[in-house]
């Protein structure tokens, strides 16, 4: 199972149903928890276990953010943010570009809240856990509502190189 889809079914269980008074209270407890916070909470720990993940600030960066959505679909969330018509203006999705850590967990989730708190969960999982250039050259391309190019052949790889 990929990774992306662990962390959907974990969603989908823990946090999706908002109807339920659990899944509201949980996601309530993990959007205002600091990192050890939200390290406090059972099922941040039975998702640990289903990703085999022991890195708690990684851990906490995941779960607060995947709490702030409310809505399961398919879209990345880089792509309900631009497109034709974009939610989020080029400049504040080029800041976003830029975060470092410090910046980048409270610019998620003004994108997340832009993006009427509705994405695709198993992608923004997985984007979170793998958060570096590549994630955000695929989120520069998804925002702009083009499809990345392919991985570069060693050949032109090797002459950007030089």
């Amino acid at each position: 199972m990929s990774v992306g889809a662990i962390i959907l079914g974990w969603w989908a269980r823990e946090l999706g149903d908002r109807q339920s008074a659990a899944a509201r209270g949980l996601a309530a407890r993990l959007r205002r928890a600091g990192p050890v916070d939200a390290l406090a909470e059972r099922a941040v720990h039975d998702l640990a276990q289903a990703l085999n993940l022991r890195d708690g600030a990684r851990l906490a960066f995941l779960v607060r953010l995947l709490a702030e959505v409310r809505e399961h679909e398919g879209r990345p969330l880089a792509r309900a943010l631009g497109g034709a018509e974009p939610v989020m203006s080029e400049l504040r999705f080029q800041r976003l570009m830029r975060a470092d850590g410090g910046e980048l967990p409270e610019a998620l989730r003004r994108a997340i809240t832009l993006a009427d708190r509705s994405c695709n969960v198993a992608r923004l999982g997985s984007d979170l856990l793998h958060w570096g250039e590549d994630v955000r050259r695929r989120w520069c391309f998804d925002y702009y509502g083009v499809d990345a190019p392919q991985a570069a052949t060693p050949s032109v790889s090797e002459e950007i190189s030089e």
